[in-house]
């Protein structure tokens, strides 16, 4: 296998274009490849510098995540600090674990934020919504948002061997004018993610029960409480911003 390293994005898309296969981390790929051999080119975006950026509302896909710190929101960085172990979080990348990843810690967490993706493929660069980059493996190259008023982040225990943890993201975002105030709310149930936008009123039961229609419903008891405190306690932290 030989491993293409760009140093721009016209040069990735080339890369694309000759059938070269993303690697991130190579954290999920590398036993897979080993069982049903290795590709012939792959392509790595680590020195691509949009793949590279961690700021306030932008993050690239060839970031690790033991490097993502509190230059983003704490609901990203907590996602990211709570995957796996040590030694994964110092090799696996943003973008193998939104797309790479059956777990897909970090998702949640993205669409918390409302995060747009910008997506690389051989013929150009694209903006688009992160379902479509989950559902069709988009080649992913950074994530936007808009810096959120209040956000936070819970992943409840679970057994080892057994069904993935449940989490819950939250995150409150001002509307265009500065009023209008929004909720949104991800949570990861099994392998599945679900996701609610509700109007952030000052009516905490109504919002709550919004939220409830719309992503609690046939969840566990321990995960309904998880959700309700989550949201109860960042509205009211968005209250005092």
């Amino acid at each position: 296998m030989r491993l293409l390293l760009p140093a721009s994005v016209s040069e990735a898309r080339e890369c694309l274009a000759r059938g070269a296969v993303p690697i991130g981390g190579a954290t999920l790929v590398w036993a897979a490849w080993q069982q049903d051999g290795f590709p012939e080119l792959a392509v790595s975006l680590r020195h691509v510098p949009e793949a590279n950026v961690v700021s306030p509302e932008s993050l690239g896909s060839a970031v690790i995540l033991g490097q993502i710190d509190d230059r983003v929101p704490g609901v990203l960085r907590r996602a990211a600090g709570t995957v796996g172990t040590g030694a994964v979080r110092r090799t696996a990348t943003v973008g193998g674990n939104i797309v790479g990843s059956s777990l897909r810690c970090l998702l949640p967490a993205a669409l918390a934020l409302d995060a747009r993706a910008t997506v690389l493929e051989p013929d150009g660069v694209f903006r688009t919504d992160l379902a479509e980059v989950v559902a069709k493996r988009k080649v992913l190259l950074s994530l936007e948002w808009r810096k959120p008023v209040a956000d936070g982040y819970r992943k409840l225990p679970a057994e080892a061997g057994g069904p993935p943890p449940f989490v819950v993201a939250v995150a409150v975002h001002a509307g265009e004018d500065g009023h209008g105030r929004r909720l949104r709310v991800a949570v990861r149930d099994g392998y599945e993610v679900h996701c609610a936008d509700v109007p952030c009123g000052t009516d905490a039961e109504r919002v709550l029960a919004a939220v409830e229609t719309q992503v609690a419903d046939g969840l566990a008891p321990a995960a309904r409480e998880a959700v309700r405190e989550q949201v109860t306690e960042v509205q009211a932290r968005s209250g005092r911003s």
